[in-house]
């Protein structure tokens, strides 16, 4: 032993003995460490929920004015259905032509004309749930309406912000302003100043020159607040939108509250919706405070300042909303419809558990200043169990039969080793589930990717030998041992693949989803990593499919006595971005057989591209390309040489329609086993390519990387939810609206 070793040892038997001695200096000790360890933690901690919940907040946002566009869009496109309607066009132009049109209110209303125009538009208005109609001419005058006083009236600066935009040939939604007619208030009274919007789309002649304005009366206390009311999250979390002058065009989910505290009249029908400026007080109205100014002269919110100057942005500091409560919150501005749509939330809430990661570091202190020699004999019994804790990891690497020789990957919920049975001596894979992740969901969906890959025998399916636990608690099963090479890996080291060698290997996936299919199993994460190539004794490229840990079995009757409990079958977003089906992003619970051929053809247009069959900047731009645009073909995508019956098989099973893809897998196999170059890669062209790239001929080793998803068969919910990994999502459904901020960041 060197001189500075038996130093170290001899200081550090110096200072345990001092600490045995001195038992009071633990408690200081402890209150210490434990201060300086709660700076960094609580300093950490607050730092991952800012920036969970600033990424929540700003999806929330992202989503609600997503909806606001979508719905917005569908408003326009009716709109401009109706105004290019032969039939209503011919009316129009006998309305623009008639010289009694928009005399007055009384003529207008019983003219034939009006009538015919209030026929024609009946069936869509009811369809659409639309309460109104006005038509103007290009000098804004109004020639028919449902409402017959607004009939020959013209200058109404209400109606004149969005006829102008029509007038030029935008069809869109105007932002909610008070009725200047008559309308039902939300108790079913006529009232004037009703929040009301429109939908207003040019009306065109022969020459396309715009003569006219339909535009289509919307109640926006229906569908437009509904959708801003899916964004209340727990007890104060709330979306609204405001428009350019900072007033509220939607209704706040403490109306009754906004009474008490004089914001809004204290009137029956009274709703924050047109009443409510998003001004700052100054200071939390609702702890008794009151600004000495009107409301019209406060400083409009940060958010309301930020989102108007076009905007978008997040304050997860902290801030005052229009109550002068303090608040966190994310917005964005939308400028087609100048209308900013903001997602806030009590910093309260948001933060609650730093609250209580205080309130316990304080309770620590104080009990360890008042139990010294329990500390003490605590951490003696810390020390023997950090002891025992390390022999069990050694003793951990046998299990049962198994001997563990070499992590392979890893993940969130499982370790996969490469090991050995003692009496076989075989080379296996051997998938831990950790023992401290262990729960009764984990349990059951490590045991179900078991159950559901031992039903399947096909040569071209990964194999499963055994399954167990030890007395530790550590759940593992063992599979075969995979040493290949995965198709994402293949491609990318070693570039695209020929026709010859892309038929070879679609066939054999084919028939392995076959046998899943056939017995009631969608895959529902196929993908080239969980696709693996081998050299298996004398046949070369060999295909084995793994990852069955998100598959679902459509036999299971969705009400009946045996349904599973696994999540990812309840409305679910499941499966890997790159190569999801349209149907499993707009209808994860209707998937069937067809959602793997989809991923079948997206495999062999990787192969035969080196490219993704759509690449986007994000996830949901790239979910929206499978479901509305149609891929570019291989041989133009990458300028290659390809069948017309190879490329003919890929893009029908990228169809978007279900019934325009091969029906089964064997119909897939079938099809591509005629195309041209079938059969033409053999088993010399195999032997040749393994010969060169095999890692004993010197060139870089194939094997899978640690964080691989499967040699290791790694299931999609170990998997961060990339372009290329596992996605494995809830719905909005799955969130309760009562639950608090947290749930955003989970």
């Amino acid at each position: 032993m060197t001189w500075a070793s038996q130093s170290v040892s001899s200081t550090i038997t110096r200072t345990g003995v001092f600490l045995k001695k001195q038992i009071w200096v633990w408690p200081i000790v402890a209150v210490v460490i434990l201060s300086i360890v709660g700076y960094f933690v609580r300093d950490a901690i607050e730092t991952t929920i800012k920036g969970n919940v600033s990424s929540g907040l700003q999806t929330l946002v992202e989503l609600e004015s997503e909806m606001l566009a979508k719905w917005f869009t569908v408003q326009e496109s009716t709109a401009e259905s109706l105004a290019n309607d032969s039939q209503v066009r011919q009316t129009v132009y006998k309305l623009l032509e008639s010289p009694e049109a928009g005399s007055s209110p009384a003529a207008g209303a019983d003219s034939e004309l009006h009538r015919q125009l209030a026929t024609e538009l009946a069936p869509a208005l009811a369809a659409h749930d639309f309460v109104g109609f006005l038509l103007a001419d290009n000098r804004k005058r109004i020639l028919s309406s449902s409402h017959a006083s607004l009939i020959g009236q013209s200058g109404i600066d209400e109606y004149d912000r969005f006829l102008d935009r029509a007038l030029e040939g935008e069809t869109f939604v105007s932002t909610p302003f008070p009725s200047v007619v008559m309308l039902k208030n939300s108790s079913g009274q006529m009232r004037m100043g009703v929040p009301t919007m429109y939908v207003c789309a040019p009306v065109r002649d022969a020459a396309f020159q715009v003569v006219g304005v339909l535009a289509l009366q919307i109640p926006p206390d229906r569908e437009f607040t509904e959708i801003l009311q899916l964004g209340r999250i727990g007890s104060s979390g709330e979306c609204y939108a405001l428009d350019s002058a900072g007033v509220m065009i939607s209704n706040s989910r403490f109306d009754e509250d906004l009474i008490l505290l004089g914001l809004l009249p204290d009137q029956a029908d009274s709703r924050s919706m047109l009443q409510l400026l998003v001004r700052d007080p100054g200071d939390d109205m609702t702890k008794g405070f009151r600004p000495d100014v009107r409301r019209s002269q406060l400083p409009l919110t940060k958010m309301a300042t930020e989102a108007i100057a076009g905007q978008s942005g997040f304050d997860v500091d902290g801030y005052r909303d229009y109550r002068g409560v303090p608040v966190i919150g994310a917005w964005t501005w939308m400028p087609k419809y100048e209308i900013g749509v903001a997602m806030e939330v009590e910093v309260g809430q948001a933060f609650r558990p730093l609250v209580i990661l205080q309130r316990a570091f304080l309770a620590i202190y104080t009990l360890l200043i008042l139990s010294a020699i329990a500390i003490f004999v605590f951490t003696l019994i810390v020390a023997r169990l950090q002891r025992q804790a390390r022999e069990a990891v050694i003793e951990a690497q046998q299990l049962g039969q198994y001997t563990l020789e070499q992590k392979l990957g890893e993940g969130g919920m499982g370790v996969v080793y490469k090991g050995r049975h003692s009496m076989l001596r075989r080379p296996t894979a051997i998938k831990l589930l950790h023992a401290d992740k262990v729960n009764e969901a984990s349990i059951a969906r490590f045991e179900r990717e078991v159950q559901i890959t031992c039903q399947l025998n096909h040569p071209n399916t990964i194999a499963i030998y055994d399954y167990g636990r030890t007395p530790e608690g550590v759940f593992y099963y063992a599979m075969e041992y995979l040493d290949g090479i995965d198709l994402q890996q293949l491609v990318n080291q070693y570039g695209p693949q020929p026709e010859s060698r892309v038929i070879h290997i679609l066939s054999q996936i084919c028939g392995s989803l076959f046998e899943a299919h056939s017995n009631g199993l969608v895959h529902r994460d196929v993908k080239p990593a969980n696709v693996m190539l081998n050299r298996r004794g004398c046949e070369p490229d060999l295909v084995k499919v793994l990852d069955f840990g998100l598959v679902k079995d459509i036999t299971q009757s969705s009400g009946g006595p045996n349904k599973r409990s696994d999540r990812s079958e309840d409305g679910m977003l499941t499966g890997t971005p790159l190569y999801m089906s349209p149907e499993s992003i707009q209808a994860p619970m209707t998937i069937d057989s067809s959602t793997d051929i989809y991923a079948v053809g997206a495999i062999g247009y990787f192969l035969l591209t080196g490219h993704a069959v759509f690449e986007a900047g994000s996830i949901a731009q790239l979910c929206q390309k499978h479901i509305e645009e149609y891929p570019v073909p291989p041989s133009k995508r990458a300028k290659i040489d390809v069948s017309g019956q190879l490329e003919d098989a890929i893009m029908s099973c990228l169809e978007k329609s279900r019934a325009k893809r091969p029906q089964t897998a064997r119909d897939l196999g079938v099809q591509i086993s005629r195309c041209p170059a079938a059969g033409k890669w053999t088993i010399e062209d195999g032997d040749r390519w393994w010969g060169r790239h095999d890692r004993t001929s010197g060139d870089k080793p194939i094997i899978r990387p640690l964080n691989a998803p499967l040699n290791a068969s790694l299931s999609g919910v170990d998997q961060v939810a990339t372009m290329d990994q596992t996605l494995d999502v809830g719905t909005r459904e799955d969130h309760d609206d009562n639950g608090s901020i947290e749930s955003l960041s989970e």
